[in-house]
């Protein structure tokens, strides 16, 4: 049974603001790659809405897009929810 994918507006934003970055810093092959692998990804869990690990959180899974990019959602009935996408590399902290 195929899920039904729902985007949340802040993923939907921070998508942007990467392949933004992605095609300035490393080009638009580089962006499109990108975006492949999280159109990839939605599309197994559409089939597999259980593959990742849960969270902390209530009812929300993480899973890898690639080294340093995590997608998270949540399940609700028959829709997946895609709900952040989060940078896995630390943040300077002023060092």
């Amino acid at each position: 049974m195929a899920y039904e994918v729902v985007i949340n507006k802040r993923f939907a934003n921070k998508l942007l603001n990467v392949l933004d970055y992605l095609e300035k810093e490393w080009g638009r092959k580089v962006a499109h790659a990108f975006l492949d692998a999280v159109y990839s990804r939605i599309y197994a869990l559409q089939s597999h809405p259980y593959i990742g690990s849960l969270t902390s959180m209530k009812n929300v899974r993480s899973t890898l897009i690639i080294k340093h990019n995590r997608l998270y959602n949540r399940i609700a009935k028959n829709k997946i929810v895609i709900l952040n996408l989060y940078d896995t590399r630390r943040k300077n902290q002023g060092k």
